[in-house]
């Protein structure tokens, strides 16, 4: 991988009010980046995103769009910071189909509604086994928000982590909450990580293209802070997914496949 960097000012001058007196300070402020990714020579989509752990976003993104299915199909990824873009050589010809169109299907026996065409193919059923208990989804919630150093300085971005039932392994931040997770299966993609006995601890709201990620992802569990939709907790339910929402203090509510929470 060839990585170009950029670097930009992020501080920014603002008067706070702290409900007696006005008083002007320099904060930090998110950075919101395009970066367009051209495939073998043409481009195919830009990304607006953090510009951190950019390889892994792409390698993810190419996955969630069923561009790859391993990461052995990518010879070569190339970003230029700079100028916004990611050129990535993949190891056949590229074929983009219409990934804009609606579709409505079926899978597994079930009737679905998939709003694009590339989540017929890539969309999974998930059987796993892992059970997490109450308190340890609480408290790999409380570490999570409390590693992210990021969302600490900015208050603007969202967190995702690959966890275990008692630990938390890594962690991803983003402005955009489905980025954050392409950078988490980027990064079990590019390691070959096993994701038997893994599960995801997200910051987000859970709609229904975070519950299609994490379907492709392959994770059986998923532990939010905000709150899911209908859509995401019906897709949930075909797809075996535990949806758990408002993990908040030592609070949870479980919404779907309850039996992997003890």
């Amino acid at each position: 991988m060839k990585l170009m960097k950029h670097t930009k000012q992020l501080g920014w001058e603002i008067t706070r009010y702290d409900g007696k007196v006005l008083s002007t300070e320099n904060v930090e402020v998110v950075e919101e980046f395009p970066l367009t990714v051209v495939l073998n020579g043409k481009e195919f989509a830009t990304i607006i995103c953090s510009p951190i752990h950019l390889y892994e976003l792409i390698v993810g993104f190419l996955a969630s769009e069923g561009v790859i299915r391993k990461y052995d199909e990518i010879i070569s990824v190339n970003i230029d910071e700079d100028q916004g873009f990611a050129y990535v050589e993949m190891d056949r010809p590229l074929i983009i189909d219409d990934h804009s169109k609606r579709f409505i299907g079926s899978c597994c026996g079930k009737s679905r509604q998939f709003y694009f065409k590339r989540d017929v193919r890539t969309a999974k059923t998930i059987r796993s086994n892992l059970t997490v208990s109450v308190e340890k989804s609480v408290k790999l919630m409380q570490l999570m928000q409390k590693e992210s150093e990021q969302f600490l300085r900015t208050g603007g971005v969202h967190n995702a982590a690959l966890c275990t039932a008692e630990e938390m392994l890594f962690i991803r931040t983003d402005i955009g909450r489905h980025n954050a997770l392409d950078k988490i299966n980027g990064h079990v993609l590019k390691n070959k990580i096993s994701l038997t006995d893994k599960l995801i601890v997200f910051s987000g709201r859970v709609s229904s293209e975070v519950l299609l990620k994490i379907s492709k992802i392959g994770i059986g569990i998923l532990i939010s802070k905000s709150a899911p939709t209908t859509l995401a907790l019906e897709l949930a339910n075909d797809l075996g997914i535990t949806v758990v929402g408002f993990a908040r203090g030592d609070r949870l509510n479980i919404y779907t496949h309850g039996e992997r929470i003890v």
